[in-house]
């Protein structure tokens, strides 16, 4: 689980990552923001966070303009000290409105609600994938080739030939190593569970790639990763600060 604070309060945010650290060791920290203006460039420039933490007042205003001026799904525990806000809060994504000074059980509490929202279903869905790949076996349960319409023929494209997969809108295409562009049917989403993560990642909402596209990897701005892929001229693509981990992880198996 990735986690956003935004707090202002210096010892207030100091005493929240302890008690994160204690009701869920494995949580990890994305950022601390201390302010409005902060917070709406970090959820601009940056992939949402499984859950956020907010205190209402900040210094440079409320913490409700936040999400009136960004999209965000993610769901938010917010923490104050006075409970004026609590009805305008809950008309958002809260899933909880803890008072100060926080308690760790109060804390540990609203952890429990997000999970029991949140988790279970994306728990039994890779559970059962893993089942139904053990069941399949290792290999045989991925992708190994495209079928591809081409006019009123059909051809295949061994997965061996796949140097991307590339969405751009609602549109996706598959790029080959040989320099074609085919229209395929399948989603980013879908792919993920179709194709071997052993070879492929989700780099990002955009693209999927195989390990052995991926020409160079730069350190970036704020944790994220610079990806340079062979057979495509885009310099824009980008591992969030998120993702990096277990992209790195990927990498290293």
């Amino acid at each position: 689980m990735t986690i956003l604070i935004i707090e202002d309060e210096k010892a207030a945010s100091t005493r929240l990552r302890q008690l994160i650290k204690e009701t869920e060791p494995d949580a990890e920290i994305l950022a601390a923001l201390e302010s409005v203006k902060d917070a709406i460039q970090w959820l601009n420039e940056n992939e949402a966070p499984d859950l956020i933490l907010s205190d209402i007042q900040l210094a440079d205003g409320l913490s409700l303009d936040i999400f009136q001026q960004v999209t965000v799904t993610a769901p938010i525990i917010f923490t104050t000290a006075y409970d004026a806000y609590t009805l305008k809060a809950f008309k958002l994504n809260s899933i909880d409105y803890l008072l100060k000074p926080i308690d760790k059980e109060e804390l540990k509490a609203a952890f429990a609600k997000y999970h029991n929202l949140h988790a279970p279903a994306e728990d039994v869905s890779k559970k059962m994938l893993e089942l139904f790949r053990n069941i399949a076996g290792s290999k045989a349960s991925y992708k190994s080739r495209f079928l591809i319409r081409q006019g009123d023929r059909l051809i295949t494209i061994p997965i061996d030939d796949v140097a991307h997969v590339r969405a751009d809108d609602k549109v996706v295409f598959l790029h080959t190593t040989k320099g074609q562009k085919h229209i395929i049917d399948e989603s980013l989403d879908e792919l993920e569970t179709m194709l071997d993560p052993g070879v492929f990642f989700r780099i990002n909402r955009t693209y999927i790639a195989p390990l052995g596209s991926i020409d160079k990897i730069h350190n970036h701005f704020n944790g994220r990763l610079k990806i340079k892929l062979q057979h495509t001229d885009d310099d824009e693509i980008f591992v969030s600060r998120a993702r990096a981990t277990a992209f790195k992880k990927w990498l290293g198996k």
